[in-house]
């Protein structure tokens, strides 16, 4: 019985490993006054899930399209930060999804993205044994998605403190560098004060 459950274990691993590296982020540079599209071809019924999120450049904003093999709009969103979108295939074919910086007149955008592809929902099964394997691997499924999104948010909260260490660190050398500049104004004017109160008192002799 020990056997057995070890075996299902590494047996329900292996899966979940499959699932999983279906799975990878992409970090892009997209130019100013330009678009960068990619394509995944997935069957009628297929989960995808598109997550983005800027981390370099301009107003951290960027425009978002996805259109499916029939060239409907499915999501389109402009000057977005990040974002999370699910959908399901609505039609058998070549998804297309794009990040575009033409409003940008010079600034380029690091995106970090990925997109979540699912398995293709299984066909009807007449038998009972088969439909229970599909309830296992629709368990499996679901467990590998959740796995993944974990893995996701953490790459992105990685990415948001990268963000705002930089700001962070901005604002602190800005801060530092208009502080030495008070300073030297505060230098400047108490000198000055010494020297004018100096003149002032100074006693003059009439030769």
């Amino acid at each position: 019985m020990y056997v057995g459950i070890r075996t299902v274990h590494g047996f329900l691993s292996v899966l979940l490993l499959s699932w999983c590296c279906k799975v990878s982020a992409y970090f892009i540079t997209v130019d100013a006054h330009a678009e960068e599209c990619f394509f995944d071809k997935v069957e009628i019924g297929t989960k995808m899930g598109l997550m983005f999120e800027i981390a370099e450049g301009g107003f951290l904003d960027i425009d978002v399209k996805i259109v499916g093999p029939d060239n409907k709009v499915i999501y389109e969103g402009v000057r977005e930060t990040s974002g999370k979108y699910t959908f399901a295939a609505h039609t058998p074919g070549v998804y297309t999804y794009c990040f575009s910086n033409k409003m940008s007149t010079m600034t380029p955008k690091v995106v970090m993205f990925n997109m979540d592809i699912g398995e293709a929902p299984p066909k009807e099964a007449a038998e009972d044994t088969e439909a229970h394997h599909n309830k296992l691997d629709e368990m499996i499924r679901e467990l590998s998605t959740t796995l993944a999104g974990v893995k996701h948010e953490q790459e992105y909260m990685q990415v948001r403190d990268r963000i705002h260490r930089s700001i962070n660190e901005s604002t602190n050398s800005r801060v530092v560098m208009w502080s030495f500049f008070e300073a030297l104004v505060l230098v400047a004017m108490t000198v000055g004060q010494i020297y004018y109160l100096k003149r002032f008192f100074e006693v003059r002799r009439v030769v």
